[in-house]
C-alpha cells in the first residue's frame, strides 16, 4: 500500500494548521517573522539558564570574587588604600567581567551545532539570523547581571559613583554595546573551531592579555614604554576609561565616541562574517 493510498483510509484529514497551533509553530508556509523568531530564540537562553542555574555562577559568584580580591589584595599596594583602589580599579572588574563572559555565546553555538540541535532550526521556517541575534540578545540580560552583582557589591564595601545613577546607567549601557558587538568575533570562532573546549581555549588566549594587559588595574604611566604603548590602543582600554570617566562624573565625548565607533565597525565588520559562515554551516 502506497502513502497515498494509506491516507485515503484515515478516519478523518489531518489538520496541518491544526497541528501547527497545538506544536506552537508557525503553519507551513507563513513562518515566523524575524521579530518573533529572534525574541523566542533570545527566550530560549533564558530558559536555559532556568534549567540549568549553574550558568549563573560566572554572572553572580566570579564577579564578586574578583572584586573583594582586587581591591583588599591588591588596593594597598597599588595605591595605597582599599577605598581609593576600589574606585580606580572597579570600571575595570566591571569590564573584565562582562567582556570574559562574551566567549558564551559562541561556545553555546558551538555545542549546538555538534549536538545537532541546529538541524532542528534549519528545518524550521524562520529568519535565518534569529539563532545567532536571539542568542546575542539573550545573552546580553547576563551581561547586565553580573554588572548589577559588581555594582553591588562594591556599593556594599563603600564604592559610590560620583555620577549617580545616570553615570552608572551610562556605563553599563556603554559595556553592553561594546560587548554585543565583541561577541559577534566569538561567533566566528564559533562557527569555525570543532570543540567547545577549543572555543574556550582560543578565546581565552585573545581575552587575557586584552583585559589583564589594559589600564583596567593599573595606570599606564606607570608601564614600561611598550607595555604603555599596547595599552593605550587596546579596545579594552578605550572602553574602561570611557565607562571610569561616566562613574566617576566626568564623562569624556570623545571617549565615549570613540567606544561606539568602534562597536559599529566591530559588528560591520564581524557579523557579516558570522552570519555567511552561519549560512553554510546550517
Amino acid at each position: 500500500m502506497t502513502v497515498h493510498q494509506a491516507a485515503e483510509h484515515l478516519p478523518y484529514e489531518l489538520d496541518t494548521p491544526l497541528i501547527s497551533a497545538v506544536a506552537d509553530a508557525p503553519p507551513p508556509g507563513r513562518g515566523a517573522g524575524a521579530l518573533r523568531a529572534t525574541l523566542t530564540f533570545a527566550w530560549r537562553v533564558l530558559l536555559k539558564i532556568r534549567h540549568v542555574p549553574e550558568q549563573l555562577l560566572d554572572a553572580t559568584l566570579f564577579p564578586i570574587m574578583f572584586t573583594l580580591m582586587f581591591t583588599f589584595v591588591f588596593g594597598g599596594a597599588m595605591i595605597g588604600s582599599p577605598e581609593a583602589y576600589l574606585r580606580y580599579a572597579l570600571p575595570g572588574i566591571l569590564a573584565q567581567t562582562v567582556v570574559f563572559m562574551t566567549m558564551y555565546t559562541a561556545v553555546t553555538l558551538n555545542t549546538d551545532i555538534e549536538r545537532g540541535v541546529f538541524d532542528r532550526f534549519r528545518s524550521q521556517p524562520i529568519w535565518r539570523p534569529a539563532p545567532l541575534v536571539g542568542a546575542l540578545l539573550g545573552d546580553t540580560l547576563r551581561y547586565s547581571l553580573a554588572s548589577a552583582f559588581v555594582l553591588g557589591i562594591a556599593a556594599l564595601i563603600g564604592y559610590r559613583a560620583s555620577g549617580g545613577l545616570g553615570g552608572v546607567a551610562g556605563a553599563i549601557a556603554l559595556l553592553l554595546v561594546f560587548c554585543f558587538a565583541l561577541s559577534w568575533l566569538w561567533l566566528i570562532v564559533g562557527l569555525t573551531v570543532r570543540t567547545p573546549a577549543a572555543v574556550m581555549g582560543a578565546s581565552t588566549m585573545i581575552l587575557f592579555p586584552l583585559t589583564f594587559v589594559s589600564s583596567a588595574f593599573a595606570p599606564p604611566a606607570t608601564m614600561p614604554g611598550w607595555v604603555r604603548e599596547f595599552v593605550t590602543v587596546n579596545p579594552v582600554t578605550l572602553l574602561i576609561e570611557a565607562a571610569r570617566g561616566l562613574l566617576d562624573g566626568v564623562p569624556d565625548a570623545g571617549d565615549i565616541a570613540l567606544v561606539l565607533a568602534l562597536s559599529g565597525v566591530m559588528t560591520a565588520v564581524f557579523a557579516p562574517i558570522a552570519l555567511r559562515l552561519y549560512t553554510r554551516k546550517v
